[in-house]
């Protein structure tokens, strides 16, 4: 992969950004009961990891990156691997209409090109 653009700035932590103390919705800990339920057996590798992930949204309006932090936390919590081993990160937004929503993801082990 080639990149044309590069700017020179630390990339900003969630815990940095903001303050004071940040709790889980009702709605988000119920996501998560139902991941834990619904996310199939697997084995993760050992080493950097690689996670391709597809979310289907009900509408275009549905921001890709803000679904990304809670399933990375419910796949890593379901599979028992630290997410700081994720080296590579690869999201689609599809857009399927409302009812039709899904995830689609695999995790493999990273090797880098």
């Amino acid at each position: 992969m080639r990149f044309v653009h590069k700017i020179n700035i630390k990339p900003l932590s969630v815990n940095d950004a903001w303050q004071g103390k940040r709790f889980q919705t009702p709605k988000y800990k119920k996501y998560i009961k139902d991941m834990m339920i619904i996310l199939p057996r697997l084995t993760v590798p050992e080493s950097r990891l690689s996670v391709v992930i597809e979310f289907g949204f009900a509408t275009a309006a549905s921001d890709i990156d803000n679904a990304c932090k809670q399933f990375i936390d419910c796949i890593s919590k379901k599979f028992c691997f630290n997410d700081n081993r994720i080296y590579h990160l690869d999201v689609t937004k599809c857009v399927v209409g409302a009812g039709n929503e899904y995830i689609k993801f695999d995790i493999n082990e990273y090797k880098k090109e």
